[in-house]
């Protein structure tokens, strides 16, 4: 399967945001961190703001790292969601549209007041939460 980006580096604000992350959750692996985010914002209804991102933080992964065993379905997630909000699904939009996705799951992961730990992301996942 061809992946809308074989790499890509975080921005340093999302470094931050997710550096707060791993101390609340303990979850210390940033992919698993931004599989979180990035399928936090596929949920919301409205597509992301198209807002420039930098790649200017020291993090960087390939998507096989990022989706693990769920690299496939990510990218098929993030190719429907595409589709649904009437966008192409040639691969400078995947990748534009991942990155859009990315950083805002993880703003809202990171604003969570409530979250302090990984088990309040499971009352989101039922959700018991309201979506921000």
């Amino acid at each position: 399967m061809e992946y809308p980006v074989e790499r890509f580096k975080l921005s340093q604000t999302a470094k931050d945001q997710l550096t707060k992350l791993k101390r609340q959750t303990r979850i210390d692996r940033w992919n698993v961190l931004c599989r979180w985010a990035f399928c936090r914002s596929l949920a919301e209804e409205s597509p992301p703001s198209p807002v420039p991102i930098s790649g200017d933080s020291n993090v960087e992964m390939s998507w096989r790292v990022f989706g693990g065993e769920m690299a496939d379905a990510l990218a098929i997630a993030l190719k429907q969601r595409c589709y649904n909000d009437g966008l192409d699904t040639d691969r400078d939009t995947l990748a534009q549209q991942f990155a859009l996705h990315l950083n805002r799951g993880i703003g809202y992961l990171a604003s969570d007041r409530d979250v302090q730990q990984i088990e309040d992301w499971l009352t989101w996942l039922d959700g018991d939460r309201p979506a921000t």
